[in-house]
C-alpha cells in the first residue's frame, strides 16, 4: 500500500498542496484529476521524488520514503511526451534500463511485455516511424521493464484519440492487473479518468475534493465544486461517459 500522510508543499508563499491524505492499494489504479493550478503535477512529482515535500510523509508497505531520493524510490514514470531516444530504435528505447540493471527483467519477460504491447512488429522502427500510440506503448514497455513498485503516468492519453487511446487504456487496466502495479495517472480529462480508474482524487486550490470511486463522484459528489466539475467538463462527452453510470442525473 502507498500511503500519503499529510503531505504540504509551498511555491513562494502559496500553498500548492495542503494536508493530503490519501492511501493507495496495491494494485489499484487511481487517477487524479483537477482544474489547471490544482496540484496534480505537484502530487504526481512530490510521489516520484522529483519534488521535496515540505511536511508529511509517503510510506510504502510500511517504509517511509519522505526523503529517499528518486532513484532509490523504485517508482517510475512515463512523462507525457514520452521522452524517448531519438536515436534509438523502438527495441533499443524499451530495453535501455537494462544495460545498467541488466537482471531486473529476463529476455523472456521482455519478449512477454513486447508481445502484451502489440509491439513485435514496431521493434525496428526509429522514432519517428512510430505513431502517437505506438510511441506511448514503447514508452510503457521502457518503463515496466524495470519493474516498477509504483508506475506514474502523466497525461498518458492526452496525445491519442478514438480507437488508439481506447486501445491504450485497456493495456493500462490489463498491465495494473497482470503485474498487481499500482497505477497513478495525472489526468485533465474526466472522462478518462472516470471510465479507466478504480478510484478517482479530485483536487481543488491543493485540497481534497473528493476521492471516491468513479461510480461514487458521479451518483454522490461530495460537495458543489466536484458536481459542477464534473458536469461542465463532461457537458460535451455526457452521453458517452453518463451511460456508464446510469441515472446519476436523470
Amino acid at each position: 500500500m502507498l500511503q500519503l500522510k499529510n503531505i504540504k508543499k509551498t511555491y513562494n508563499g502559496k500553498a500548492v498542496l495542503n494536508g493530503i491524505d490519501l492511501d493507495i492499494d496495491t494494485g489499484e489504479i487511481v487517477s487524479i484529476l483537477g482544474p489547471s493550478g490544482s496540484g496534480k503535477t505537484t502530487l504526481l512529482n512530490v510521489i516520484l521524488g522529483l519534488t521535496d515535500l515540505d511536511e508529511g510523509q509517503i510510506i510504502f508497505n510500511g517504509e517511509d520514503l519522505s526523503r529517499t531520493p528518486m532513484k532509490q524510490r523504485g517508482f517510475n514514470i512515463v512523462f507525457q511526451d514520452y521522452a524517448l531516444f531519438p536515436n534509438l530504435n523502438a527495441y533499443e528505447n524499451i530495453i535501455y534500463g537494462l544495460k545498467n540493471k541488466p537482471g531486473v527483467s529476463t529476455k523472456r519477460e521482455v519478449r512477454e511485455l513486447i508481445a502484451l504491447l502489440g509491439l513485435g512488429n514496431h521493434l525496428g522502427k526509429t522514432v519517428d516511424q512510430l505513431s502517437g500510440g505506438q510511441k506511448q506503448r514503447v514508452a510503457l514497455a521502457r518503463t515496466l521493464v524495470m519493474k516498477p513498485r509504483v508506475l506514474l503516468l502523466d497525461e498518458p492519453l492526452s496525445a491519442l484519440d478514438g480507437v488508439i487511446k481506447e486501445s491504450i487504456k485497456e493495456r493500462i487496466k490489463t498491465i495494473a492487473s497482470d503485474y498487481n502495479l499500482t497505477t497513478i495517472i495525472v489526468t485533465h480529462d474526466p472522462e478518462e479518468a472516470l471510465t479507466l480508474s478504480d478510484r478517482v482524487l479530485i483536487l481543488n486550490e491543493g485540497g481534497i475534493s473528493q476521492y471516491s470511486t468513479p461510480r461514487e463522484i458521479i451518483h454522490n459528489p461530495h460537495n458543489g465544486f466536484v458536481r459542477q466539475f464534473i458536469l461542465n467538463q463532461l457537458e460535451i462527452k455526457r452521453n458517452n461517459i453518463f451511460s456508464l453510470f446510469e441515472g446519476a442525473y436523470a
